[in-house]
């Protein structure tokens, strides 16, 4: 396991928040999910293979693990909710449709929140690779970056500088 992560999993439990390690390390993720995210950095790859769940003490706040990709978790909201949303507020708009869904391929949603209003942060899959990027409704796909890197956000989340 990257060092990073374990600190992160300790600093998580350590600060009340609900973090279910897994029991096995094998990351099995829907092929649709495989197909389109064709790079996904080994990184954040390494954290879905020993996080089942992570989810802040308010629980309005969560990182979108193996299950939420399989869409085989115990929750309301997909792991593209903001994209149907954007999808369904483009209505029969076919060439706004197409760039929402291309601006979502290159940006994996990693984290949903739900506090103050609809947010997301998610992984640059192309300009800046590795990348972390912030969201907020309703414009999800006007985002900025927060973190060059998956351990650099990390290090911001738990020096309480990141928003939830």
């Amino acid at each position: 396991m990257n060092k990073k992560i374990g600190e992160f999993m300790i600093w998580a439990n350590d600060n009340n928040w609900d973090i279910t390690k897994k029991s096995g390390h094998q990351l099995n993720l829907d092929s649709s999910i495989i197909s389109r995210y064709h790079e996904i950095p080994n990184e954040y790859l390494d954290f879905l293979t020993v996080v089942k769940r992570c989810i802040t003490p308010d629980e309005m706040t969560w990182f979108i693990c193996e299950d939420e990709f399989n869409n085989s978790a115990d929750t309301e909201f997909k792991w593209n909710e903001y994209e149907l949303l954007s999808l369904e507020a483009a209505m029969d708009d076919d060439r706004l449709k197409s760039e929402i869904t291309a601006w979502w391929d290159n940006y994996l949603p990693i984290i949903m929140s739900v506090n103050g209003g609809y947010s997301f942060y998610a992984i640059d899959l192309t300009i800046e690779k590795g990348a972390i990027v912030r969201g907020y409704e309703p414009e999800f796909e006007e985002v900025e970056k927060v973190a060059n890197t998956l351990e650099e956000f990390f290090e911001l989340i738990m020096a309480n500088s990141i928003e939830f």
